[in-house]
């Protein structure tokens, strides 16, 4: 994991201090909620529907025993108890009172943590694929590439009023775990065919919110040396010619859209021809000091297969079948990396409460080098454990209420907090998530159904990635009730797609039946080994519209 230099240090704790006077200026009168709104944003406080919320970074999705230790603290001890995990690989606060904000950010200062840039027209918190280091298909570790993003875009003085907020995913592996063609910009590590040299492929102009759009690939084959450079030439371009009129057209995937993207290329390519590159990349021993915090670990010489493993296995159907769900394979023979569900059936999805952020933490530092992950599908990750450990953590995540052996499963939900905290929702998400999972809890069920991506946004901004969900649920406001629009064929991965609406909005209640009846479709008509997105691709939408409409009639 990256630490910390002077630099970083000393740059946090001055936006501490200054923070810290600002929000006094304002608890006296002296800032009026329009002055102090554009410091606070700065600072990752939003004013929501009932509270403030405080935003958290997670660079990357990374963290250590000791920050999530400190981020239950800070639940426990200014909040209500528990942290809400989000698709940014952040961490959301939803009850803190302003006043204690300075204290909370001291905190996170004295563990290297911040929560600069996580809200306002800047680059925002840069992510990453949370398998990054371990994977099997990686061809190289994105996090070096992602750590050089942020240092380069913190407080950048030509980027700190974009036209509007400016997504970044990182990936080095061949399956796109970190929705990349979803981002601003996304940057895929791959190898040039014929130098056979690191590269990377960079698209543009992806993202979700009212106006879907998938990026479109600008350069495939971008020598490391200057990735800066052209990142700098990317956001000249949007920076001079965004929109910022309309706050709804300002996003630069608008701009992709409106010149097209050969002439959006043409443009960059141009500014990256005229911009001195050796100036602004890194240099290349700042690179390699960069890059050595990300060192393997000293991982122990072990068998492929642990016998101890095969035993429990063997012994323990439900710890097999969490097992299965749960793991994927390592790079390292005698490792994997387990995932920790954060959905148990019922509750509200991406949530840890301090006690279970402590078991967490507690189980990180004993078997995975002290190092976690963040997904961006809101659930945790302990990339480096021995499978002959694995018996052991599933027994003492169970004991937390974490053992939910549903990864990528129909109750493995994606959801924004919805109506029930965020004053720009139209609709809840919670319920509506809980409600589907209620409907299919039976893990039988679940693994007969395989993998199927749910996902819920409360309002067309999209922060639960509706779009891109096997099945996306989008909540809006129709004369003043809720209702719910269901799409069908989005995907995240590097078949990166938007999801078509299949019919009109349906009540809260009638939300399952519709999942059911699209389910049923599926489970009908595929064939062996054929997962539901692959499904949806070779039989189209029809008969899942013929189902959805049964629902629509029987509302009737």
């Amino acid at each position: 994991m990256y630490r910390y230099d002077e630099f970083d240090e000393r740059f946090v704790r001055e936006r501490v201090a200054q923070f810290t006077d600002q929000v006094a200026r304002r608890l006296d009168g002296s800032l009026t909620e329009d002055e102090f709104k554009p410091l606070r944003l700065k600072n990752g406080v939003y004013l929501q529907l009932h509270a403030y919320m405080l935003r958290i970074a997670v660079p990357y999705g990374t963290l250590n025993s000791r920050q999530l230790r400190q981020l239950a603290l800070i639940g426990e001890k200014y909040d209500r108890g528990y942290g809400h995990f989000t698709t940014r690989q952040n961490l959301q606060f939803n009850w803190p009172k302003l006043r204690d904000v300075p204290e909370i950010l001291g905190l996170l200062a004295d563990v290297e943590m911040h929560c600069i840039q996580t809200s306002g027209n800047c680059i925002r918190n840069v992510t990453a694929d949370h398998f990054a280091g371990v994977a099997q298909d990686e061809i190289e570790d994105p996090r070096p590439t992602a750590e050089l993003i942020r240092q380069w875009s913190s407080a950048h003085p030509e980027f700190s009023y974009l036209p509007r907020k400016f997504k970044i995913a990182v990936t080095g592996a061949e399956a796109d775990r970190a929705v990349i063609k979803a981002h601003d910009i996304g940057l895929r590590l791959r190898r040039h065919p014929d130098t056979h040299e690191t590269c990377y492929e960079i698209s543009v102009g992806g993202g979700l919110g009212r106006t879907p759009m998938i990026g479109k690939v600008v350069r495939d084959y971008l020598p490391k040396k200057d990735l800066l450079a052209y990142l700098e030439a990317i956001m000249r371009v949007y920076n001079l010619e965004g929109r910022r009129d309309n706050k709804y057209k300002a996003r630069v995937k608008i701009l992709v859209h409106e010149i097209g993207a050969e002439e959006f290329t043409r443009r960059v390519e141009a500014e990256f021809a005229q911009l001195d590159g050796p100036s602004i990349n890194a240099d290349p021993e700042e690179v390699a000091r960069i890059a050595a915090y990300f060192a393997p670990p000293r991982y122990e010489a072990l068998p492929a297969v642990s016998n101890t493993l095969e035993a429990a296995k063997a012994s323990n159907p439900a710890f097999a079948r969490w097992v299965e769900v749960n793991t994927v394979p390592h790079k390292v023979p005698g490792y994997t990396a387990l995932t920790i569900s954060l959905k148990p059936i019922g509750q509200a999805p991406g949530d840890a409460t301090s006690e279970q952020m402590r078991r967490v933490a507690d189980l990180a530092e004993r078997y995975s080098f002290d190092e976690l992950r963040v997904t961006h599908a809101q659930n945790l990750v302990l990339p480096h454990v021995r499978q002959r450990d694995l018996f052991a953590i599933w027994q003492q995540l169970g004991e937390a209420g974490l053992a939910s052996a549903n990864i990528g499963l129909v109750t493995d939900i994606i959801s924004c907090p919805g109506l029930d905290y965020c004053a720009l929702a139209t609709a809840r998400s919670i319920p509506i998530a809980q409600a589907i999972q209620s409907r299919f809890a039976d893990e039988a069920r679940q693994r007969e159904i395989g993998p199927l991506g749910i996902k819920i946004s409360g309002c067309i901004n999209a922060c639960g990635h509706h779009h891109v969900g096997h099945i996306g649920i989008l909540g809006l406001e129709k004369r003043g009730i809720e209702s719910y629009q269901i799409t069908l064929g989005g995907d995240a991965t590097e078949n990166a797609a938007i999801g078509e609406i299949l019919g009109p909005g349906l009540a809260a209640e009638e939300v399952p039946d519709a999942i059911e009846r699209i389910v049923s479709v599926y489970l009908a008509a595929r064939s062996e080994g054929e997962s539901f997105i692959d499904n949806v691709r070779r039989i189209g939408l029809s008969p899942f519209k013929a189902a959805f409409q049964e629902t629509t009639r029987a509302a009737a």
